[in-house]
């Protein structure tokens, strides 16, 4: 990390636990053992030096934070001085509500959520073809709506603010009825896509669906949880990334994915109407 950025997240965190701490400043420089002036000059962002050694651990340890957060090398605080790995991996079963996916979308409310979906956009999904898409996974039909419901009624939220980033093609071969939809009936096709485009302009601007050249561009399915973690879906699991480096990288990713897009955020409503009108059976 660049020495400029390192010294701006140490300075960000610092005003955090000054704040989190509730006293002045300089009761809390007391408490880190340095004197008020130089509390300001590190609040202050004149100069790019840091601490030193001891004083950064003091202020961690007399915080209850890990080093690895105050420095900006984690998004784990840490408070009960457990480090969470910088890969973990998460089961994917189980309700919505209950699994880490859900506590990830709300510790990043606020924040710019970023997810490359592995088909149609959960909560873009109608009843009928969650129905259909549980029946042919075995997967709990009543766990993946309340996970659509979920979603849907996070974008609804003040704070939300979702990019989506998936293949053209995906909804072009959706609408023929072509891969796993070859069983999904043309109407409910035909439904499918008219209630997305319904959403989509609903959910506008907070929640923003770009489609780019699945032939040019190629990527698995992941969301980023803000600055805080990414998770690379697997089939049943997720590989969870909590370092700052790995997430930054993803984020690049994704935001080449975003410049390389043939459909806007504000084309996508209209590009699944007119899927919806042409909708053909793969005969």
């Amino acid at each position: 990390m660049d020495k400029r950025d390192l010294s701006g997240v140490f300075r960000d965190r610092l005003k955090i636990l000054l704040q989190r701490a509730g006293i002045n400043q300089s009761a809390f420089a007391e408490s880190v053992g340095i004197d008020r002036s130089a509390l300001s000059q590190l609040l202050s962002g004149a100069t790019t030096r840091l601490p030193r050694a001891e004083t950064l651990l003091t202020i961690a340890a007399e915080h209850r934070v890990s080093l690895d957060w105050l420095m900006g090398l984690s998004q784990d605080e840490a408070l009960t001085g457990e480090i969470r790995a910088s890969l973990e991996i998460e089961e994917a079963h189980g309700g919505f509500d209950r699994t880490l996916l859900a506590k990830w979308h709300g510790e990043a409310a606020g924040t710019k959520i970023r997810y490359v979906p592995a088909g149609i956009p959960d909560l873009l999904r109608t009843e009928a073809l969650i129905g259909y898409e549980s029946d042919i996974s075995n997967r709990n039909r009543e766990a993946q709506a309340d996970e659509t419901q979920y979603r849907i009624d996070y974008n609804r939220r003040p704070e939300t603010d979702m990019e989506v980033c998936m293949p053209r093609h995906t909804l072009e071969i959706f609408a023929r009825g072509l891969g796993v939809w070859d069983g999904f009936p043309e109407a409910a096709r035909r439904e499918q896509l008219e209630h997305m485009a319904i959403l989509l302009d609903d959910l506008y601007p907070t929640f923003r669906l770009f489609l780019y050249d699945g032939r040019m561009r190629y990527s698995v399915p992941y969301t980023i949880f803000g600055p805080y973690r990414a998770a690379i879906y697997a089939g049943d699991m997720y590989i969870v990334l909590n370092a700052t480096q790995p997430v930054r990288a993803l984020t690049r990713h994704f935001d080449d994915l975003i410049r390389a897009a043939e459909i806007n955020a504000h084309e996508a409503a209209a590009f699944a109407r007119n899927l919806s009108k042409t909708a053909l059976s793969a005969a």
